[in-house]
């Protein structure tokens, strides 16, 4: 016992193991995915993430917005060396004038499907300098007279702050022989592809060992979820196997979940599905009223498909045998009292219709006298009765006239209503009274609540399974 509790002990740590590597792995996965989508808000947040993923990704500054931004730097150093009136500082206005006019004209944002943020760049400029045209907003920022006039520092901080940041967000990604975009990801995915394809392949083999009627792929397809691991593509499908491995290892508790996904495929089928089954019972009737299995049942002629006999009786007999001796022993016995009250009472009854009998009431005794007789005559009546019917039973040759007098009774009814033509009348009544039970009471069930009757459900099986714990 202790080496089976050691064994899975060691079993449940070296699952939680795997499910925590393999959560890893999703995390490394959804990073990737959302890396470019959210790259602004690392460039603004966590700029080291950029200068280690950019290259995983083949992203690298874009050389026009690079060298935008490389020519206002240097126009920021020229300004605090000669000043903004010297000569050389209204050459490089003149350079960044150039570059502004450029950058709205080729869009070099909309490499990457940035364009909207050369949008909101000239959005920005024309509401800061009240003009229309982007173009001329950028040309009079970037003039001498109006640095001057509105403060050079005040106006730097200006693009520092609400333009270069969007400038500086735009990069050039680089594209593979195949068309796409550069992704290395492959790199840091390989070694968990590689461990989990290992442990596939142990547990593939454990598997074989354990069910050895199993082929190498239905071993495989055992652990179906497991697969989704090492595909290099969709990877977020990996969600899938993480999910179940961690439920595995019991460190999520999916039965919640289960329970209600089970819950929503039964609601969502139990109403089409009672339609269906019900739907096709009574079709199947109908199909057999039709096709006169009806009449060969009660005229017992075996012309249509020969009746399979399981076990050489005939179970309709058995039955009645049954009933009649269930009857005359267990349940007669019971009720015999109240037969011979009901019978005494008839007796009376009639007594007391007859004429004669009311003048003699007037008698001393005569009363009495009555009610005696009408108990004797009626016990006296039920006792004969009583040993009539188990001496029919009792007696072999009652027995036999019986079970003649019964398949005697069967054929001449069978015969009778087959030629009476009563047959196809009740045929049809039949036929017509399920389709009625399908229009009317198949509608019904659609119409329950199926929630309802799921929680009743799973009340009648908690109603079940408290008793066997109290057992236990």
């Amino acid at each position: 016992m202790k080496n089976i509790k050691s064994s899975k002990q060691q079993n449940i740590w070296f699952e939680r193991i795997m499910a925590i590597t393999a959560t890893v792995n999703l995390g490394l996965v959804l990073f990737n995915l959302s890396y470019v989508p959210w790259r602004d808000f690392y460039l603004r947040k966590l700029p080291q993430i950029i200068q280690i993923y950019d290259p995983i990704k083949g992203i690298e500054p874009h050389r026009d917005t690079k060298s935008y931004l490389e020519t206002v730097d240097a126009l920021e150093e020229q300004v605090n060396q000669t000043g903004l009136e010297s000569s050389q500082v209204n050459s490089r206005l003149d350079e960044i004038r150039r570059l502004s006019s450029e950058m709205i004209d080729s869009n070099p944002f909309a490499g990457v499907n940035k364009s909207g943020t050369l949008e909101k760049i000239k959005k920005r400029m024309r509401s800061h300098i009240g003009k229309e045209s982007a173009k001329q907003s950028f040309a009079t920022f970037w003039s001498q007279p109006y640095l001057s006039q509105n403060g050079w520092v005040k106006e730097i901080n200006f693009f520092n702050e609400s333009i270069r940041p969007l400038i500086a967000s735009n990069y050039f990604r680089q594209i593979g022989e195949n068309g796409e975009f550069v992704d290395n990801f492959w790199i840091i995915d390989l070694p968990f592809v590689i461990l989990f394809g290992i442990e596939l392949l142990g547990r593939t083999f454990l598997i074989r060992r354990r069910h050895p009627g199993l082929s190498w792929v239905e071993a495989v397809l055992w652990r179906w979820y497991d697969l989704f691991l090492l595909l290099p593509f969709w990877r977020w499908l990996r969600i899938l196997a993480v999910v179940i491995r961690l439920d595995q290892a019991q460190l999520l508790n999916l039965h919640p979940v289960r329970k209600q996904i089970h819950q929503g495929i039964v609601a969502n089928f139990a109403e089409e599905l009672t339609e269906v089954v019900v739907v096709r019972v009574i079709n199947q009737v109908q199909g057999s009223i039709q096709k006169g299995d009806l009449t060969r049942w009660l005229v017992q002629q075996e012309n249509l498909r020969p009746y399979i006999d399981i076990n050489n009786v005939n179970e309709v007999e058995a039955i009645a045998g049954l009933l009649v001796k269930t009857i005359v022993y267990q349940v007669l016995p019971e009720i015999q009292p109240a037969i011979v009250a009901i019978l005494r009472h008839n007796i009376e009854t009639v007594f007391h219709q007859v004429p004669v009998y009311r003048d003699l009431q007037n008698l001393p005794g005569v009363g009495q006298a009555q009610i005696q007789l009408s108990e004797q005559l009626a016990t006296q009546i039920i006792t004969n009765l009583y040993k009539t019917l188990v001496n029919a039973v009792e007696d072999p040759v009652g027995a036999k006239l019986t079970s003649q007098l019964v398949e005697s009774f069967s054929k001449v009814l069978g015969s009778q209503i087959k030629e009476k033509n009563v047959l196809s009348e009740i045929q049809s009544l039949l036929f017509d009274f399920l389709e009625e039970i399908k229009i009317n009471y198949v509608q019904r069930l659609s119409q329950e609540d199926i929630e309802q009757i799921i929680d009743q459900t799973r009340q009648l099986r908690t109603q079940v399974s408290v008793p066997a714990i109290v057992k236990r």
